[in-house]
């Protein structure tokens, strides 16, 4: 009963962080473009993602004529569901949800997320989101191989797959500084793997209306976006969490909110990619160094297990 309390507890957090991060962006992103963003809903418009949820939630849900009913409905909650699903593999304070499987168990989650994304298009019957689920989904798979790479290198030093053990092996120097290149090519994977700027080509608005989710309003629409901002703040921990120490506290929030900002931040400064240099930038630069990275960090390892 306490597992399923703090399981509860856990969800209405991560929705409402989630709710918070909406009106964050939408201020940052007005300041960066020169004007206020919400500032109409309460005070200094904190009510605003309330009063957005209400708006949507209490909207007819129209699916199209000719969309496949079912996989169209389950789509989002599937989408959502994952979002929610992948914070169990994280270290908690009481425990409650720790084994020693976590960041297999995170793999699986971010791969299975494909499917929610390949449906929500295909159920739609329409080809523009046709189109913007099948570039998500060869962008996604194209960065989740050197993302499992790259995600090979703090493994190997750690030599577990529980993620509480980042934070036992960082006590004295972060893996930010050790694998200075590892955690870049890491934070530009977490934009593509959570479909936002400069990689939004999922939802493409200057080609494809809006993308994979076109068709879907009210409710629908509100879950998918849910899942995609759960996603951004999960990938924000896992960072902290994998090359920036990982420490609690204060100060382990202050980092969390910092890597937010820079979501943010990129998606009002820089425009998108074209799709072949998407495409290039992974398979013939970040697949390569990845590799030859896992080698080389594999081979120190193996050395100085010998020499030891």
């Amino acid at each position: 009963m306490i597992q399923l309390v703090m399981l509860m507890i856990l969800v209405v957090s991560i929705l409402v962080g989630v709710a918070f991060f909406t009106l964050f962006e939408r201020k940052l992103l007005g300041y960066i473009q020169l004007r206020k963003g919400p500032n109409k809903v309460g005070f200094m418009g904190v009510l605003q993602p309330f009063a957005d949820a209400i708006k949507l939630f209490s909207k007819e849900h129209l699916p199209p004529s000719y969309s496949n009913y079912l996989p169209f409905l389950l789509a989002p909650c599937f989408s959502l569901g994952l979002s929610l699903m992948v914070w169990a593999s994280t270290p908690s304070l009481y425990n409650l949800f720790s084994f020693k499987m976590s960041v297999l168990f995170f793999l699986c989650c971010m791969s299975l997320g494909v499917y929610s994304l390949l449906a929500a298009g295909w159920s739609s019957n329409s080809k523009y989101s046709l189109f913007g689920s099948l570039r998500g989904v060869a962008q996604t798979i194209s960065y989740e191989v050197s993302l499992v790479l790259i995600l090979m290198a703090p493994l190997l030093v750690i030599f577990s797959y529980e993620m509480q053990a980042f934070t036992n092996f960082q006590t004295d120097m972060w893996f930010a500084l050790l694998f200075p290149a590892n955690s870049i090519i890491w934070l530009i994977s977490c934009l593509a793997e959570t479909n936002r700027t400069p990689f939004d080509f999922a939802e493409g608005e200057s080609e494809l209306v809006s993308g994979y989710n076109t068709e879907y309003s009210s409710g629908g629409f509100a879950l998918l976006m849910l899942g995609e901002y759960a996603s951004i703040l999960f990938m924000s921990f896992l960072f902290v969490l994998i090359y920036l120490g990982g420490s609690g506290g204060f100060l382990f929030i202050f980092k969390l909110l910092s890597l937010a900002f820079m979501f943010v931040w990129v998606r009002g400064t820089l425009p998108r990619f074209r799709y072949d240099k998407l495409m290039y930038l992974a398979w013939k630069s970040f697949l390569p160094f990845s590799l030859v990275c896992l080698v080389f960090i594999g081979a120190i390892l193996v050395w100085f297990l010998n020499w030891s």
